[in-house]
């Protein structure tokens, strides 16, 4: 009978070499070295995993000269990989980059415009590596947005299933009854389904308007102006004061500041 704690076979096996869960390598996991290729894109700040994913659906992405498929596999730092026309050459990660703004009324949330409208890239100046917008705001909002080459932390904020809450100071014209009121709390119907606010409350009233504060964390666009709209009160003015952990108060009146990834893991673990 075996001793106490051990399992039948156990010295049989003690002098036999142990298999490498990588299969070889080094020791360097298969993930690592044949990651999938939205998440090495993702990982090498190139672009978010969701947009890879788009990407490969637009037919805009190549490995080896062979259209991409999601979830492939690709040899990291040895097969070809080009992105809408463009080589990508890296195989280590740049040094991550995350930069809290306030976006200001009559800028767009992404990194070019055709129309010639300006974009929150011109607010922050020249950076050292290309960035991507992270909750984005519609040209007549305002507030808290987040810049990052960081595509680990673009899926931790934007994916639907991590539910990351947003706060939104929102000014209607008038005051709104209890009715509306209590329909907003309900839920309304929108063309994505009933969407309910987490929390909604009365900041105050201004000259015959009313401030609302509005924590969701749906992701849908201009989803709080059609929330408004659908209980009948037209939006005046929307702030974006908080995401995620990330609150307005932490640029103290700058129009934008830089985080570091250890700043960042911290606002995580403090939420």
């Amino acid at each position: 009978m075996p001793p106490k704690g051990t399992n039948p076979g156990m010295a049989d096996q003690k002098n036999k070499a142990p298999k490498s869960k990588s299969g070889g390598g080094g020791g360097v996991s298969k993930n690592e070295r044949y990651p999938k290729i939205q998440a090495y894109l993702s990982k090498i700040g190139v672009v978010s995993r969701r947009k890879a994913e788009d990407l490969i659906r637009e037919k805009k992405i190549q490995v080896n000269g062979v259209l991409a498929k999601i979830g492939q596999r690709i040899k990291a730092g040895e097969d070809i990989i080009v992105v809408d026309g463009k080589k990508i050459t890296t195989k280590t990660p740049p040094k991550p980059i995350y930069i809290l703004l306030y976006k200001p009324k009559g800028y767009v949330s992404t990194t070019s415009d055709e129309k010639g409208r300006g974009t929150v890239m011109e607010l922050v100046g020249d950076q050292p590596n290309r960035l991507y917008p992270v909750g984005r705001l519609d040209i007549d909002s305002e507030g808290l947005m987040i810049l990052t080459n960081d595509g680990n932390f673009t899926f931790k904020m934007t994916h639907p299933t991590q539910e990351i809450a947003k706060t939104y100071h929102v000014l209607i014209a008038g005051s709104p009854t209890n009715k509306a009121l209590n329909h907003l709390r309900r839920g309304v119907k929108l063309k994505e389904g009933y969407i309910q606010p987490d929390e909604m409350s009365i900041v105050k009233h201004e000259t015959g308007n009313t401030w609302l504060e509005i924590v969701i964390h749906e992701g849908k666009n201009r989803i709080v102006r059609r929330m408004m709209k659908r209980i009948g009160y037209r939006v005046i003015r929307l702030v974006r004061i908080k995401i995620g952990p990330f609150d307005l108060q932490m640029l103290k009146g700058k129009r934008y500041i830089k985080l570091d990834k250890a700043e960042v893991v911290k606002l995580f673990k403090e939420q």
